[in-house]
Order: C-alpha cells, then structure tokens, then sequence
C-alpha cells in the first residue's frame, strides 16, 4: 500500500506580514496533522514569565550558542535587539529523518538561508491578507498595540509584502478556512513528490522480483 511507503519529511515554512493570519494557521495545521512537528527554535534571550523551556524557545547562554554557530549547529539564525535566534540543524534533520514534517515560523531573511542550505527539502509559503486595510484593521483590532506600534508595524509588513515571489507558493488569506485546506494540499502533494518517497526503491524492486 502507498502509505507504508517510507519517505523522508519535509521543511515546511510559513512567512508573512504580522496581521495576516499565520500563527493562526499554524496552529489549526498543527492540531489537524499528526504529522507535523512544529520547530522550536533556540534563543539566547532571557526566559519571560509564563514561557516553557523546550516548549516555547530552547533558551541557552550566547556562549554556548556561538559555539554551536562556529560549528554550523544552525540551519538559520538572526540576531534581534541582541539576542540570537536559531533553528536547530540536528533537531530538523532528527525530525524529517524520521518521516514527519518540520513547520517553521520564520521570515524571509531565516528562509534565504534555508534556501542556501536544504533547498531540497524545503517549501515555502507565503500568506497575504486580502487587502493592506484588512492587515491594517487586524493590527488595530490588537488592543494592546499603540497607533504608532501599528503604524510602525505596517511600514514593515510592506516591507515583509514585497518579498512575495522568493516563495514556492503564496495564499492570500480570505477566508482561514480554505487557507488552512490550501496548505494541507499542498502538503498531500509535496509529501508524494518521488524523491521524497525513498522507500520506493525497495517497493518495486519487490514488486518486480514477485512479478519475474
């Protein structure tokens, strides 16, 4: 049967301009499919009441953070008001070894290095908000947000907006519902790609040898 195929998993990242729905959809295809893990990245910033360790960030001192960037321990990194921020080369590989999926939550600057080193096994989405005064109307609905944080916010969501075409796909987000759906055939097709399925080899060989 096609599902006891092995396959290799995949690296799946979700970019977009804050507002537009993403975390939201993150979390709907992570509740929804067993089969993706969500990428916790690594952090040499301080651990903030109510975060766990493990669940929320791994939190590690510089030191020992910059040792493991030498060493080339990080498939992606930035450094953000001082703190690192980084994804793990050897969690990701652990998880898409074993045949599930990696979601990662990362910009357009963490995707150009995933890009540069796992191309492969990466796809990447974009999610746009129907409209900027849609974005604009989400960012305001935040009442924890000044209007300068808001103005602020959406000078860089164009900026975010305007690297749209260095992804594989791009959704505009409508309706979260059938975005959600998108994604998922996206992920149903991917995951059939044939150099992903490397348990084909030894399925037709088999097939071939009873057939002789």
């Amino acid at each position: 049967m096609q599902d006891s195929i092995k396959r290799k998993g995949l690296m799946l990242v979700l970019s977009s301009p804050s507002g537009a729905g993403k975390t939201t959809i993150a979390r709907a295809l992570l509740a929804k499919d067993n089969q993706v893990q969500l990428s916790v990245s690594v952090t040499t910033r301080p651990i903030r009441k109510g975060e766990v360790h493990g669940k929320d960030y791994h939190f590690e001192n510089q030191k020992h953070f910059e040792e493991r960037l030498q060493s080339g321990g990080f498939l992606e990194h930035a450094k953000v008001f001082g703190n690192y921020y980084g994804t793990s080369k050897q969690s990701v590989e652990e998880i898409i070894t074993s045949g599930k999926d990696v979601l990662l939550d990362i910009d357009w600057q963490g995707t150009q290095q995933l890009q540069e080193k796992c191309a492969q096994d990466l796809i990447t989405v974009f999610i746009l908000p129907p409209s900027i005064q849609a974005l604009e109307d989400r960012l305001n609905r935040r009442a924890t947000d000044t209007k300068e944080v808001v103005e602020q916010r959406m000078t860089e969501s164009l900026f975010q907006i305007s690297h749209w075409p260095e992804y594989d796909y791009v959704i505009i987000n409508r309706d979260l519902d059938k975005s959600i759906k998108q994604i998922e055939l996206i992920l149903k097709a991917e995951r059939l790609k044939r150099h992903r399925q490397v348990g084909l080899v030894d399925f037709v060989n088999k097939m071939r040898k009873k057939n002789s």
